[in-house]
């Protein structure tokens, strides 16, 4: 290009590349504080388990709604409050792909989910999260595009 045509405050295709990843990172952490006031605002519907051990080697699971935490079983009567501050969010490929484990799969039986859960929860910690906030991979799209939170949600407070 002639100098004559340059603009002097012209930037390059390697500025704007920076200049897109930093507005990206921006745009992730508003996201991801978007979801952490949302998640620490919100009740949230627990089904105790079985096992007394559950909590130390899966975490604590919570859903969004009592309908929902129904599916696991009796919820408790009273929904629960809960402090996030370093989630890993995602649909399930995404929180699989970001921990390095495959996600679950339709022929699982009870204890090879336990022990899925517990190897999700122990990489999610090695990582540096303290919980786990899951999305249906529609409303991950949505999320990611338009920055609008589903209604239904499920939580591991790791």
């Amino acid at each position: 290009m002639p100098g004559w045509l340059r603009c002097p405050h012209s930037t390059n295709a390697a500025q704007i590349g920076k200049i897109l990843a930093v507005a990206t990172r921006l745009q992730k952490k508003v996201a991801i504080e978007k979801v952490i006031a949302h998640v620490n605002r919100k009740e949230w519907w627990h089904v105790p388990p079985v096992d007394p051990d559950a909590y130390r080697k899966r975490g604590k699971f919570l859903a969004s709604s009592f309908k929902e935490a129904e599916f696991y079983g009796r919820p408790l009567d009273e929904p629960q409050k809960v402090q996030i501050s370093r989630p890993l969010v995602g649909d399930e490929r995404a929180i699989s792909r970001a921990l390095g484990i495959p996600p679950q799969h339709t022929n699982m039986s009870p204890e090879e989910i336990a022990d899925h859960d517990g190897r999700w929860r122990k990489a999610a910690l090695a990582k540096g999260f303290d919980s786990i906030v899951l999305m249906t991979p529609k409303a991950f799209v949505d999320f990611k595009a338009n920055g609008r939170l589903p209604r239904s949600l499920e939580l591991n407070v790791l």
